[in-house]
C-alpha cells in the first residue's frame, strides 16, 4: 500500500510540472523551473543533502562530493521531503539506504528510486532477451543510466526491486563503473564529482527582497551574497569610479 501510494505521488508530481510517465527529469533545468535556492557544497560522506520550506519559499542542500548520478537521487528525495512529506522536519539526510526502521527516509528513498528511474521507462529500454532474470547486459546497464541519469548503485537496486537481477548480479556490477562507460563510449561525468557552490533559484532576488524588507541586516546580506560570489561592496565602489 505505501509503495502504491509512492507510486500515485510520483506520477502526480511529473504530471503537475510537464513531464510524462517515462520522461527523463533534467534535475538543474526541473530546480530553476521550481524555483527552488539549491547549493551543491561540498559535504561529509553520510550527509547526502537537507531541504527547507517555508510558506514561500524552498531551499535544497546538496553534496557535490558525491557523483552527480548520486546527486540526482538525492535531489528526488528532498524533493519528497518538499512536496509529499506531511511530516517535514528539516534534518541532515544519507540517501539510498532505503531504512524502513525511518519511515520517512524510506519514503523518500522510493519516491526517489521511481521519480528517478520509472519502471515502464526502464522496460522500454531492455530488450525482450534480456528481460530473463540476470540476462540484463552491461550495455543496457549503462543505456539506462545514462538515458536517466542515474547512479549505477540506484539502477541495481531499482531492477532488483523489480525482480530483473539477483543480490549476486548487483555486486557483481558495481566495479569498474566509470572505465566500462568510456569503453562504451559515454562520457563519465556521470559517475563523478561537480563543482562546489553551483546556484539555482533566485538566490539574488531573494536575498535581495529580505533586505529590503529589514527582514536580514547589511552584514547578513553582504554575507549571502559572498556566498555566490558577488562581492556588491567592490560592485558599488567601481560604479563610484
Amino acid at each position: 500500500m505505501m509503495e502504491y501510494k509512492l507510486k500515485s505521488n510520483v506520477t502526480d508530481f511529473r504530471n503537475r510540472f510537464g513531464y510524462n510517465s517515462t520522461e527523463p527529469i533534467n534535475y538543474c533545468s526541473l530546480l530553476q523551473r521550481l524555483d527552488i535556492l539549491t547549493l551543491f557544497k561540498p559535504l561529509s560522506e553520510n550527509f547526502s543533502g537537507l531541504s527547507i520550506k517555508n510558506e514561500e519559499n524552498r531551499f535544497m542542500l546538496v553534496n557535490c562530493n558525491h557523483t552527480l548520478g548520486r546527486q540526482n537521487f538525492t535531489i528526488g528525495h528532498e524533493l519528497f521531503h518538499l512536496y509529499y512529506d506531511q511530516t517535514f522536519i528539516p534534518h541532515k539526510c544519507n540517501t539510498g539506504l532505503f531504512p524502513k526502521k525511518d519511515v520517512n527516509e524510506y519514503k523518500a528513498d522510493i519516491f526517489a528510486s521511481h521519480l528517478l528511474l520509472p519502471e515502464d521507462g526502464i522496460m522500454q529500454l531492455i530488450p525482450d532477451e534480456e528481460l530473463a532474470k540476470d540476462q540484463i547486459k552491461l550495455a543496457t546497464l549503462l543505456k539506462i543510466e545514462q538515458t536517466y541519469g542515474s547512479s549505477r548503485a540506484a539502477l541495481l537496486t531499482q531492477l532488483e526491486k523489480m525482480n530483473l537481477i539477483s543480490r549476486t548480479f548487483r555486486s557483481s556490477h558495481l566495479n569498474t563503473i566509470k572505465t566500462s562507460a568510456r569503453q562504451y563510449g559515454y562520457s563519465s561525468e556521470l559517475y563523478e564529482t561537480t563543482p562546489e557552490k553551483t546556484i539555482l533559484g533566485t538566490y539574488g532576488t531573494l536575498a535581495n527582497k529580505l533586505y529590503e524588507k529589514d527582514q536580514i541586516s547589511e552584514g547578513h546580506y553582504l554575507e549571502l551574497m559572498l556566498a555566490i560570489g558577488v562581492d556588491v561592496n567592490e560592485i558599488v565602489n567601481n560604479e563610484e569610479d
